[in-house]
């Protein structure tokens, strides 16, 4: 399916970017993402699109919304502050906590699960747990129409239909409780936990930081059973998160699982809604990491499996003999890689036919491939990065030649993508197709928002979108420079004459793995346009390690993070001020970042003061030893196997090197970077007497979203950088 370049001047609002500004109106829109349909799904048959929205580009409240392909007709399905009337919505602790994980910072409902017809959708809203009728209800009374509460014990989390649509299964206070769709049902608790640090039915910390797994229980295609998983945190290190603030609050206890520790025990379990339960056995103490559960109509039960040191996997069914799971597994593959293994969205399944497909790094060819029982099936250099459906026809992948684009599209059984089955163009597409019909979103550089549209019946509708425009477009150039190509954007003020005056360069990474913001899109650049506004060249680059270029780009970081990952930004910069000798000086070079952007800006000026005068560091890791087992020890091995590798990427040695001025910035809630590395690095520069800047944000985590707070945040670090680079 390809798709055009409209514009969608037109479908946005405008007048609130006048008298806001815009580092304000970047924090009250959700970072222009409010008002636009997110989370779609398709019916079987193609004739329902589901979705949320917020009703403006400024309001957090989601509500579920259905569109008709028959009728062309959006609908209300559920809206909270209908269904609440004046009641203030009330999140659990645990339920903040898997919201910060996912970094979902709206309100309202935030996500839904329907039954496999679509005709049922059920979500938690303010802890409790609500069924939509998608199909009937009374469409008089929009918002309203066709929704119940059903009986809930405790604080609703996660909540699923099965695919029968007779049951819903949620998690809440560590247990899995049950209840059914029926009016009057009562909830009734599967299994509850027995010890005070075990958890039934939720995805442990590093799955859902690290492995892109939210989920922790999955329904039995009959709906007469689930495969629950249970974690057991009780030897995970304690941590406290305290708020300096407000020295009346207790410190917050929280189980986290630092390189070189301990992990969460996770197990997984079958349940019968009948009472009965067996534990699920494979080979735990080789392969800890519960990576992926899938079960299906098209076979029995599929787990993969990983070991700690990330370097092996296996595929596994578990044994369904006589319509119940034994709990015996059998190994279906098995996968090693002497540096690393990927875990992949959407995958192990099942084809249609028996068939195990899965998403293999190909060497021969240094590409992500889609395979079955083994073999590559998807053409060499079409980097799959997911699984989004396996249907008769083939398999429905998110997936791209070209680095800063992204595509969805089918890939048929036999290799072969047909003429329209993927979308196409410089644009970053997400979406789903079910029944004909597409529904997509697509972003590109020649448009101010995003376009979400659903394409059946070879007509295309454009569904509402109330997102709220920015007051300007980012004016991106996109450059491949140096010897390894590096995807790199360049920004100037957008008044700025070329060749006119040589202006101070900011670099605005990311940089490291699994995240790119070098793409084809508008929206990841208007905060990088801002900032040349206020008179920089801003430099835009991902490095070795950001996805979607191939598993040798990925694995040239390990064991050299710091190194690797900042000789990629030293090159981008060279390619840049090569490129425009009138407009850059590079004797003006700050550099800024958030996450793994501020160990990178942090680095870059403890590493490379020749280069680099200046750095403003948010949130950054610091201290390796101080991050998630998962992710750290993939990239770094174990701490106690090589000290030297976490001592040659810690910012710590380094502090008695700092030479240039440099802001840390660091929210004190924070449960993913904590606190604790911008204050160990502090501790470091003042103990080497080397002057620093530090902003503490009570309150604040990871994703700092709080208007006031972001707003100032931005103006004092273009006050910082614009003092130090010499801009007037």
């Amino acid at each position: 399916m390809s798709s055009d370049d409209t514009h969608t001047h037109a479908a946005l609002s405008g007048p609130l970017h006048e008298s806001v500004s815009f580092p304000r109106l970047f924090a009250r829109t959700g970072r222009f993402t409010l008002g636009v349909p997110r989370s779609m799904s398709v019916s079987d048959d193609g004739r329902r699109v589901l979705f949320l929205r917020t009703s403006s580009g400024t309001d957090r409240v989601g509500a579920l919304w259905s569109y008709e392909v028959d009728t062309g007709r959006e609908r209300c399905l559920a809206d909270p502050r209908l269904l609440l009337g004046d009641g203030d919505e009330q999140l659990s602790a645990a339920e903040r906590s898997r919201r910060e994980r996912s970094r979902e910072s709206g309100v309202g409902i935030v996500s839904y699960a329907t039954d496999a017809a679509t005709s049922r959708a059920c979500f938690a809203l303010s802890g409790r747990l609500w069924l939509a009728d998608v199909e009937g209800g009374d469409q008089s009374r929009p918002g309203l129409s066709g929704v119940r509460e059903l009986s809930s014990t405790g604080q609703v989390i996660d909540p699923r239909l099965d695919p029968t649509g007779s049951h819903v299964a949620y998690a809440s206070d560590g247990a899995l409780h049950v209840v059914g769709t029926q009016p009057g049902s009562a909830s009734n608790t599967l299994v509850r936990p027995d010890t005070e640090h075990v958890v039934w039915g939720q995805a442990e910390f590093v799955a859902a930081e690290e492995m892109d797994r939210s989920r922790g229980f999955w329904w039995a295609p009959d709906g007469q059973s689930l495969l629950v998983e249970r974690y057991d945190e009780s030897a995970v290190p304690v941590w406290h998160i305290a708020d300096p603030a407000h020295p009346e609050h207790p410190p917050v206890a929280q189980r986290y699982p630092a390189a070189g520790s301990i992990d969460a025990d996770v197990a997984l379990w079958a349940i019968g809604l009948d009472g009965s339960r067996r534990q699920v056995d494979w080979d735990r103490e080789r392969f800890p990491y519960l990576l992926r559960v899938s079960w299906s109509e098209h076979g029995a039960p599929l787990l993969q499996v990983m070991s700690r040191d990330q370097t092996g996997a296996q595929v596994l069914v578990v044994d369904t003999s006589g319509g119940t799971c034994t709990g015996a597994t059998r190994v279906l593959a098995e996968d090693h890689d002497d540096v690393w293994l990927e875990p992949f969205e959407g995958v192990p399944a099942w084809s249609p036919v028996g068939g195990l497909v899965t998403v293999q790094a190909d060497p021969a060819t240094d590409t992500y491939r889609l395979a079955v029982d083994g073999e590559p099936i998807s053409p060499p250099g079409l980097q799959v990065s997911a699984v989004l459906r396996v249907h008769d026809d083939g398999v429905l992948v998110r997936a791209t030649t070209e680095p800063t684009e992204m595509q969805v599209g089918w890939v048929g059984w036999g290799g072969r993508i047909a003429p329209g089955a993927m979308t196409e163009g410089a644009a970053v597409h997400s979406g789903t197709v079910a029944g004909g019909t597409w529904a997509i979103t697509r972003s590109s550089l020649d448009a101010d928002g995003m376009q979400v549209f659903v394409v059946a019946d070879g007509e295309r509708h454009q569904l509402d979108n109330h997102q709220t425009y920015a007051g300007f477009r980012p004016q991106v150039t996109m450059l491949r420079v140096g010897e390894r190509r590096l995807r790199t954007a360049v920004l100037f003020p957008r008044e700025h004459v070329r060749a006119s005056r040589r202006l101070p360069v900011v670099l605005a990474p990311y940089g490291g793995p699994h995240s790119a913001v070098c793409v084809c899109a508008s929206r990841p650049f208007l905060e990088a346009q801002w900032l040349a506004d206020q008179g920089f060249c801003v430099v835009v680059a991902d490095g070795r390690g950001t996805p979607n270029r191939g598993p040798g780009w990925d694995r040239t970081v390990r064991d050299d993070l710091a190194a690797v990952t900042l000789q990629d930004q030293v090159d981008a910069l060279a390619a840049v001020t090569a490129a425009h000798p009138d407009d850059v000086d590079d004797t003006r070079v700050g550099i800024t970042g958030w996450s793994y952007g501020g160990y990178l800006s942090a680095l870059a000026v403890l590493r490379r003061p020749d280069i680099f005068g200046c750095a403003v560091a948010g949130a950054p890791v610091t201290e390796w030893r101080l991050y998630d087992t998962f992710y750290t020890e993939r990239y770094l091995g174990h701490p106690d196997a090589q000290p030297q590798v976490y001592d040659a990427n810690s910012l710590l040695p380094l502090a008695g090197q700092l030479q240039r001025p440099m802001m840390l910035i660091h929210g004190l809630a924070d449960d993913n970077v904590v606190a604790a590395h911008t204050l160990q690095l502090s501790s470091a520069l003042l103990a080497a007497g080397r002057p620093h800047t530090v902003l503490p944000l009570s309150g604040v985590t990871h994703m700092a979203s709080q208007e006031v707070v972001a707003e100032n945040l931005k103006l004092l670090q273009v006050q910082f950088l614009s003092q130090h680079l010499g801009v007037v």
